[in-house]
């Protein structure tokens, strides 16, 4: 079990010290921004959806703990190429997983919930589940076209 917690830490420190997809997207037609004011993460995540509903391309940056981070970087790598509909069961199935809800119907591919496997380990931690779930939250919020910026208390 130790090796299995060494490769998660491994994961979440790869994504935090090297995220992909960071960075502003020029050709966004989607934003929005997020902020943790418990532990001060802030993220910004930018989308191009294409007019068929796909999300074509995806970007964030800001600034935030390990976990935060390491969230935003998977879910760069894990909706890009998307329907917006797969997108959001994806973030469903991903916050059911952090927060230890059971009894969540399985809809993700059972690949993307392995890649989003170290990430679980904050469900023992009620207040890193915010860190691990604020991008995903501003996620939904740039696809759903919110001006609001999300606040996670």
């Amino acid at each position: 079990m130790s090796d299995l917690r060494d490769l998660y830490q491994e994961v979440i420190l790869d994504h935090s010290k090297k995220p992909r997809n960071f960075g502003p997207l020029d050709h966004a037609n989607h934003e929005a921004k997020g902020h943790n004011p418990l532990c001060g993460d802030r993220v910004t995540v930018f989308l191009d959806l294409d007019d068929a509903g796909m999300v074509k391309d995806v970007h964030f940056q800001g600034s935030g703990c390990a976990i935060s981070m390491a969230s935003a970087s998977l879910m760069t790598e894990l909706v890009k190429g998307k329907t917006v509909d797969d997108a959001k069961a994806l973030f469903e199935q991903f916050h059911a997983l952090v927060t230890g809800e059971t009894d969540a119907p399985l809809t993700a591919s059972a690949d993307d919930m392995d890649r989003l496997e170290p990430l679980t380990g904050v469900r023992e931690f009620p207040m890193r589940v915010k860190c691990a779930t604020l991008a995903w939250h501003t996620f939904i919020a740039a696809l759903d076209g919110k001006r609001d910026p999300v606040v996670t208390e």
